[in-house]
């Protein structure tokens, strides 16, 4: 299925929603637009820290970083994909945890110095999916803390790279910059404009 037969079948475009959140307002991804899949691990175990950190599977982020997320997943559906993701805004007390369990910045944001990109939600985690959900492999698996998640380790298939070049590609293109040691993180271009938020996430 093409994107431009997700919008004739009525499901791309929703109402846009905003969250009174704090210092600011963030957007709910899922109320903009149909056409992301989700897998947002840190509302259940299933993540690095086993334990669940959020009450519920939102993906909230600043207005701009929702647009130009949108532009980027229109451009991945042109291709025979779209976005999958895994992690959108994170309150400041969860980065702590995280932080607690995996004191190294490699991998983990300080919370203490400038803390993450996502605390201010202008971060993404994310991967592609085919337009039918499937998976498309990209080396390792979210949150692995190894040389298999760098950006700059091209010992993989031509498959595997080829995957990651798209990605990395497409991302870029809509003003998002990925970091050495995560195929799978963007932050948007003004990400240390906008404010750190601790709000928890509005799960009622």
């Amino acid at each position: 299925m093409k994107w431009l037969d997700l919008i004739s079948a009525g499901i791309a475009v929703l109402i846009c929603s905003t969250v009174s959140f704090g210092q600011t307002a963030l957007v709910s991804l899922s109320e903009r637009d149909a056409t992301f899949a989700y897998e947002i691990q840190y509302a259940t175990p299933n993540n690095f820290t086993g334990e669940q950190l959020y009450d519920c599977a939102l993906c909230l982020l600043q207005p701009e970083v929702v647009e130009a997320l949108m532009e980027a997943n229109n451009y991945f559906c042109e291709l025979g994909f779209r976005i999958k993701l895994y992690d959108c805004y994170r309150p400041l007390d969860v980065q702590k945890r995280m932080w607690k369990l995996v004191p190294r910045a490699t991998y983990v944001a300080n919370p203490y110095e400038k803390g993450s990109v996502h605390n201010r939600g202008a971060a993404v985690d994310l991967t592609l999916v085919t337009m039918e959900g499937c998976y498309v492999e990209m080396g390792s698996d979210y949150d692995f803390f190894g040389i298999e998640s760098h950006i700059d380790n091209y010992n993989f298939s031509s498959e595997i790279l080829e995957n990651r070049k798209i990605l990395l590609e497409g991302m870029t293109r809509f003003g998002f910059k990925p970091v050495r040691t995560e195929w799978w993180h963007f932050s948007y271009k003004k990400m240390y404009a906008y404010p750190i938020l601790n709000d928890p996430l509005p799960c009622d």
